[in-house]
């Protein structure tokens, strides 16, 4: 079984719990990781916890739309155990600890990204840990492609 048609068996399955339909989209992978944050904000909407690959394809779903608004290197976005991803112009990172790092669970990155979550409250109670000059990501929250 191919990984687009795994993930595609796992979105059905989520939206089957949920009382939905199955996923009706292509079955490239950007599409499939959009279906994905359907599920987790369908799931969110009803109470239900999103199974871990369904969080995981929302998780790189946005972070990828992330990278695509603010392309560059100089900060890495961290969403553990999911992904992580270098985003926004000016000095490129190569080796050891990036000295701009914004980490964050996945529940408070697909909040944030999608207008649910705002920044400064989540940095305030500690939901996401930023540090370095430029390791402030509210000009690009929530995300608009």
């Amino acid at each position: 079984m191919s990984r687009s048609q795994l993930t595609r068996a796992v979105l059905d399955a989520q939206f089957a719990a949920l009382g939905r339909p199955p996923y009706a989209g292509p079955d490239d992978p950007v599409a499939l990781r959009r279906g994905c944050l359907d599920a987790v904000l369908a799931a969110r909407e009803s109470g239900a916890e999103p199974q871990r690959a369904v969080l995981k394809g929302a998780v790189r779903f946005l972070l990828d739309l992330l990278v695509a608004i603010a392309p560059g290197r100089s900060v890495e976005v961290r969403v553990p155990p999911y992904a992580a991803v270098q985003c926004v112009e000016g000095p490129r990172h190569t080796r050891g600890t990036p000295p701009n790092v914004v980490e964050m669970d996945a529940t408070t990155w697909i909040g944030l990204a999608t207008g649910g979550v705002d920044w400064t409250d989540a940095v305030e109670n500690g939901a996401v840990r930023a540090s370095g000059a430029r390791a402030d990501l509210r000009e690009y929250l929530p995300l608009r492609p």
